[in-house]
């Protein structure tokens, strides 16, 4: 039996829905990734303030990574978190080794933006496909959207 029997949705907007989650997934699973590795190498004045928001990105990323995946499953899309998928097509690369806070939050400002412009793209594109995962796509970039503008903040003097 082929899981996506019984999906709410024709073969064409789930095509169309499944890429879309597809791409968040890698791209929430990517910046949960290097936001840990941000948290983990981060210094300066601001080391711990960062460091805590730094948790909150991840934690934000992580919470809507599984429900982008259960989405697609629900939608009968098989979701695909792999290491190997998600450094083929994430984020730009983090920086390595040791990083000074402002250096941190200039990164993470570029790297948020990334993911928003990806998620507006899929949110424009899944509106007609499939609502309910537009909808999701929505509440993401408005959570990345939220934790962007307060990285922007952290360094504007």
């Amino acid at each position: 039996m082929d899981i996506a029997d019984g999906s709410p949705l024709n073969a064409h907007d789930r095509e169309t829905a499944g890429e879309a989650l597809q791409g968040a997934l890698v791209d929430l699973v990517d910046l949960s990734l290097v936001g840990k590795q941000a948290h983990w190498n981060l210094y300066g004045p601001r080391f711990r303030s960062v460091h805590l928001h730094l948790d909150e990105v991840v934690a934000t990323a992580r919470d809507y990574a599984d429900q982008v995946a259960e989405r697609a499953a629900a939608i009968g899309v098989s979701p695909d978190g792999r290491a190997a998928t998600v450094a083929a097509g994430g984020l730009p690369g983090a920086p390595a080794g040791w990083q000074a806070d402002t250096a941190v939050v200039e990164w993470l400002v570029e790297a948020l933006g990334t993911v928003v412009g990806r998620m507006r793209e899929r949110i424009a594109k899944t509106g007609d496909a499939d609502p309910v995962t537009q909808d999701l796509l929505i509440g993401v970039t408005a959570a990345l959207e939220e934790h962007s503008w307060m990285f922007r903040a952290e360094n504007r003097g």
